[in-house]
């Protein structure tokens, strides 16, 4: 006989069998966000997308408060919806200043003290903005990581992962799950290093993030180091 089948899957009544374990706390993702709207009003306006240099904190300031008011009242649906959004807002505005950022190097039109500041604010915005991809996509988001006892599947393969259950125990992490430091720590490393350090990513899609995350840090520090010698 024919299973029954459910419209949107299985997932909605295992979520109503098994509630979160503990809810990862956001503040830390929120804080990151609002640091890339910061980041963003310190560049010079030859680098800000019409010239309006607080507009990027605006939107984010305006998408922020109903995915705050969302995650509070449990309607995970529209938290994710709207922190895709956030996400894919502050990720427009790197690219785009990155893009502005190549086209008025030639022209001489950035100081050296602005360029040096721009560079930093693009290259530590990286770091943010892939952050919160990571910290939002892996294993379905913090939501989803909440309702299993254990991070034991995702995009990533943390040294925590590798432990047996005994050594777990001993180290009292047998439900041990990734938090936003976790995926800011890749992320930073990423940007530094250029390539996996302690934290190997294992599907495709985190593999092209990585990949271009990497990309955007060689770019702005080659950038960076290129001016320095023209300017010598």
């Amino acid at each position: 006989m024919d299973q029954p089948k459910f419209e949107g899957g299985w997932q909605p009544i295992r979520n109503a069998l098994h509630p979160p374990l503990q809810e990862e706390p956001r503040w830390p993702a929120a804080i990151a966000i609002m640091a890339l709207g910061g980041l963003y009003a310190v560049l010079p306006p030859a680098l800000l997308v019409g010239g309006h240099r607080w507009l990027l904190f605006v939107l984010v300031s305006v998408l922020l408060v109903p995915t705050v008011v969302a995650n509070r009242r449990g309607n995970h649906l529209v938290t994710e919806i709207l922190g895709i959004i956030l996400s894919s807002v502050v990720t427009i505005a790197l690219v785009w200043s990155l893009i502005l950022l190549i086209q008025v190097l030639p022209e001489h039109q950035i100081a050296p003290d602005q360029l040096l500041r721009s560079a930093g604010a693009l290259w530590i915005g990286n770091i943010l903005v892939f952050a919160s991809w990571y910290w939002r996509l892996d294993a379905g988001g913090p939501h989803s990581r909440s309702l299993t006892p254990g991070h034991t599947d995702g995009a990533f393969l943390f040294p925590q992962m590798t432990l047996s259950p005994e050594l777990k125990a001993a180290a009292g992490e047998e439900n041990w799950s990734p938090n936003f430091i976790d995926y800011l720590f890749l992320a930073f490393n990423t940007s530094t290093a250029f390539s996996p350090t302690d934290t190997a990513p294992l599907s495709r899609w985190a593999k092209s993030l990585m990949i271009t995350q990497s990309l955007i840090s060689l770019l702005v520090i080659a950038l960076l180091a290129g001016r320095a010698v023209n300017i010598l």
